[in-house]
């Protein structure tokens, strides 16, 4: 249904840091440079984070989160534990989640700038 999801940040510096370490175990990558705004991808840039002047606020009861597709669990724990030594917080550790599914495992984080999180797995029934 989307082409892209575009987000802002205060510093494009920590978010680049946040975002290459825990994308990268997801098999994301940095795609695309610019001055303000950078581009992730397995094949081309389909999440963009650019520095703006007023980011939207972070507000954790709003429902607002963004789920990045994982090709394996230990994917999903390795997007867990390099987003948390990146300086994301913990919302939710890796694990079986049965109200989404039998076979859905996930893993929640909140990055720097407050946005919610999620790294998931489906292994086939």
């Amino acid at each position: 249904m989307f082409d892209h999801i575009s987000i802002g940040v205060k510093s494009l510096e920590v978010a680049r840091r946040f975002y290459d370490a825990a994308l990268r175990p997801l098999g994301y990558e940095r795609l695309s440079n610019a001055d303000n705004m950078v581009g992730y991808g397995a094949e081309r840039a389909a999440f963009w984070v650019g520095e703006v002047e007023r980011p939207v606020p972070a507000d954790r009861g709003s429902g607002l989160h963004f789920c990045f597709v994982a090709p394996t669990a230990d994917s999903v724990d390795a997007f867990y534990a390099a987003a948390i030594a990146n300086g994301g917080e913990d919302n939710g550790k890796p694990g079986v989640r049965p109200d989404y599914g039998q076979f859905y495992y996930a893993a929640f984080i909140i990055d720097p700038d407050g946005y919610r999180l999620e790294a998931y797995f489906h292994r086939p029934e």
